[in-house]
């Protein structure tokens, strides 16, 4: 194990929709450099079979099921952990969901779910973590945002909104928190495969056009790696693969880039729309 592996040695780690994806990944990858993890998702047979898999390679894992839309939920099971095991070093708040489709077509409570999730669910897991770790003088939030927090996305318009408020509370606590010894860093991923894109709820859009990726996705574990190589180096915003970090650069110059490179997305996906 490198020096730099060895950062995560005897840490106390708790991850967000550990069960699947990006989070089952990190839960992985942390165990494997020797974190002591605290697996939480809403699927608690997930966490079970994720906190099982660590555990039989030889590495330290619990499940708990956790609705991260749930305020109390989330603050139980941080304080929790901190006062079990004296210290809380790493927080990801990485569970999400999506709702696609033209605005129109949405419903408020569509929106209420997705914001509930993917906006709440970091705010209440940083609201949480935050003043803890300050009272104990070290921590790191990683909070799990997506390009489309930093670039529009039409046609997934309530993820965009939660993914882009992840990114301003992030970068704003961040040098909230820089002299109490609390680090917090956001992490936008481009295309990553997980069953995100087989789970995600579509309103009058053609399923295989708008989960088709417009570029080949990387694979969990990867990704697991990029967020732990950027949190070691306590970076701001963790943006992977290298061709979204160009994409994000284009567009903070030239922010018009959006329009011809999104807008054919925007009329590709509404030709199955009967009032286009």
């Amino acid at each position: 194990m490198s020096d730099t592996a060895k950062t995560f040695e005897h840490k106390v780690a708790i991850v967000t929709g550990g069960g699947a994806g990006i989070g089952e990944a990190l839960c992985g990858e942390l165990a494997r450099r020797g974190a002591r993890m605290i697996v939480a998702d809403i699927d608690a047979e997930a966490a079970e079979r994720v906190a099982g898999s660590i555990v039989a390679a030889g590495g330290q894992a619990e499940a708990r099921h956790l609705d991260v839309s749930d305020d109390q939920q989330v603050r139980d099971l941080i304080e929790e952990a901190a006062a079990r095991y004296r210290r809380l070093d790493y927080l990801f708040n990485n569970a999400g969901i999506a709702v696609g489709g033209d605005a129109r077509d949405l419903t408020l409570e569509q929106w209420r779910r997705v914001l509930d999730v993917d906006l709440y669910g970091v705010l209440y897991g940083t609201l949480a973590a935050y003043p803890l770790m300050a009272r104990q003088g070290f921590g790191h939030i990683v909070n799990v945002s997506s390009v489309t927090g930093l670039v529009p996305q039409p046609i997934n318009a309530p993820y965009a909104t939660a993914k882009h408020a992840v990114v301003g509370l992030s970068l704003s606590l961040r040098l909230e928190g820089a002299d109490l010894g609390v680090k917090v860093s956001v992490v936008c991923p481009g295309y990553v495969k997980t069953s995100i894109y087989e789970h995600v709820e579509l309103v009058g859009v053609n399923r295989a056009e708008a989960t088709r990726p417009p570029i080949k996705g990387i694979e969990a574990a990867d990704a697991a790696r990029a967020i732990l190589e950027g949190v070691l180096r306590n970076q701001a915003v963790i943006v992977f693969p290298p061709v979204f970090r160009w994409a994000w650069r284009a567009y903070r110059l030239v922010p018009s880039i959006a329009e011809w490179v999104m807008l054919p997305r925007v009329r590709q996906l509404r030709r199955s729309r009967s009032d286009p």
